[in-house]
């Protein structure tokens, strides 16, 4: 038996939190976005973490919150932040067994750079050139990205061929769910 809980990985700004807040209405169930969690749990932002704690101390804090948020009984859709895979402890959890559906927002970095350079909150940007940084980052984690994930949806694809990109991801999210749930009921 599955947790039921969906889970998004990505790059920054390859559209998590939209995708998860509609993918979790269209599901009837809460939704949770791990940055904003993090600073409702810590009271600082997680800009304030990386200058105080440093990057490996956020990444342990993350680590724990996405662990605890996986043990929460009630299946939610949890977007994660860009780096949650970083840490080995993340990956285990989001691959156990009976673990949760893992769905992997993949973008090029060029295509996120103008997206993700317009938030404050990205520390990993701060004063950098947003489309090289990116370029480092998605080869630093698009394998860990696939290590985790049971879908992949092209975010690209989707902003091609619709005019609601973010809807449609969350319908094709939501409808895996319901064929996972559907294969569970005639396993039993």
């Amino acid at each position: 038996m599955t947790t039921g809980h969906v889970v998004l990985v990505g790059l920054m700004g390859a559209g998590k939190t939209t995708v998860g807040r509609r993918a979790a209405k269209a599901l009837h169930r809460p939704f949770v976005d791990c940055d904003e969690a993090f600073v409702a749990r810590t009271g600082r932002t997680i800009a304030e973490v990386f200058a105080t704690d440093g990057e490996p101390g956020f990444r342990a804090l993350e680590a724990e919150l996405v662990a605890e948020l996986l043990a929460v009984p009630e299946p939610m859709v949890v977007a994660t932040g860009g780096g949650a895979v970083l840490d080995h402890r993340t990956r285990a959890a989001l691959t156990a067994p009976g673990g949760p559906l893992v769905v992997w927002l993949r973008a090029d970095p060029a295509f996120l750079a103008g997206r993700a350079q317009e938030r404050a909150h990205r520390p990993l940007l701060a004063g950098a050139d947003a489309a090289e940084v990116l370029a480092r980052l998605a080869v630093e984690r698009h394998p860990l990205y696939a290590e985790v994930a049971d879908e992949v949806l092209d975010v690209a694809s989707f902003h091609e061929w619709g005019t609601q990109p973010k809807k449609a991801m969350a319908a094709r999210i939501a409808a895996l769910v319901e064929a996972r749930t559907d294969d569970q009921g005639s396993a039993a």
